[in-house]
């Protein structure tokens, strides 16, 4: 059996999949499987994951089900010891999964490890952002408000403490690690769930090993959206730790309204950035006396980009915000 089962999510990502697949098959640890997981896409992109001849390469159809039932369907084939995740648009360094197996190899404890990103464009190009954890510790409090791990293509995790956290799912009749009822926030929720419910802790590698796509179309989603499905995760959250919930809710919804205002400012919308600061100030001021550099760039940012001419406003914006985000893009 392999040491590790990577679990790459497809859908509608030919552009990427080749690059993205072997970045996998260049890692210096050798002993995993790779199970591509189709979901329902639309493109060539299972095609050509199909025309890769390793035969550590295996690829799985079904119909869409979202990013958490593509992740479920992968676990429920992986045969390692170890799950690692990765999008289909984002990429591994050759050092990936050495580093990682070797840190929780290290410690039996360590339900999830996971590496520092580096934030990429559509092209793969290095933005000057990195996303690293602004906590040294990696409580159930540091997760459910600051999402330390940053996205779902950083972490490696036990089979172990996943089926700790596994449950069955009414609606779909069967066993799911990440809750399908999430379209957004799947990440976070599987991580708080872990780190709430079971004794398994969090482990991190400060290197960045990972590179994380932020395409135009991510930059320009729908961030009422994003907040009303956060907003479920809190409720969620309160239905197995309500006292995390009821204690460090506001913070983190707070932490969440700062995100959504640079995502808005990204896309361009200064007026829809201001609107979310003043949310998040409101909600939970203490973020301010907690990260005020990010919190100040991020608010002059958002009164930038409604001020001036888009054009003008952008290269100051991303100047800003990527001094203020080297450290932790999140």
């Amino acid at each position: 059996m392999p040491k590790v089962s990577v679990v790459i999510s497809l859908y509608n990502t030919e552009r990427y999949i080749a690059e993205t697949i072997g970045s996998v098959l260049a890692q210096s640890f050798a002993d995993f499987e790779l199970i591509v997981v189709d979901d329902g896409s639309t493109d060539r992109g299972p095609e050509i994951a199909l025309g890769f001849s390793d035969p550590r390469v295996r690829v799985f159809s079904q119909k869409n089900r979202g990013l958490a039932g593509a992740r479920n369907a992968g676990i429920r084939e992986a045969r390692g010891t170890y799950v690692a995740l990765l999008d289909a648009d984002d990429l591994w360094h050759p050092r990936k999964l050495e580093a990682c197996v070797a840190r929780l190899d290290a410690d039996p404890w360590a339900g999830i490890v996971f590496t520092a990103s580096r934030l990429v464009d559509d092209e793969g190009a290095y933005l000057g952002m990195e996303q690293r954890p602004s906590t040294p510790t990696f409580g159930a409090a540091d997760v459910f408000c600051r999402n330390p791990v940053g996205n779902g293509s950083a972490p490696v995790l036990r089979r172990s403490a996943l089926d700790a956290i596994a449950f069955w799912d009414d609606r779909r009749g069967r066993v799911a690690w990440f809750d399908e009822d999430f379209r957004q926030s799947e990440d976070i929720e599987c991580w708080t769930r872990l780190v709430a419910t079971t004794a398994w802790t969090f482990a991190y590698v400060d290197e960045a090993l990972t590179d994380y796509r932020v395409n135009s179309q991510g930059l320009s989603a729908n961030t009422d959206k994003q907040l009303d499905t956060w907003r479920r995760f809190r409720a969620k959250v309160g239905s197995y730790a309500p006292g995390l919930a009821s204690r460090h809710g506001d913070r983190a919804e707070g932490y969440q309204l700062r995100y959504l205002a640079r995502r808005a400012v990204r896309s361009g919308d200064g007026r829809k950035a201001l609107g979310l600061m003043r949310q998040a100030l409101g909600l939970a001021p203490q973020i301010l006396r907690e990260e005020p550099a990010r919190t100040l760039v991020t608010l002059g940012a958002a009164a930038v980009t409604g001020a001036l001419p888009r054009s003008v406003s952008a290269r100051l914006v991303e100047r800003g915000m990527s001094v203020s985000s080297r450290r932790n893009a999140a």
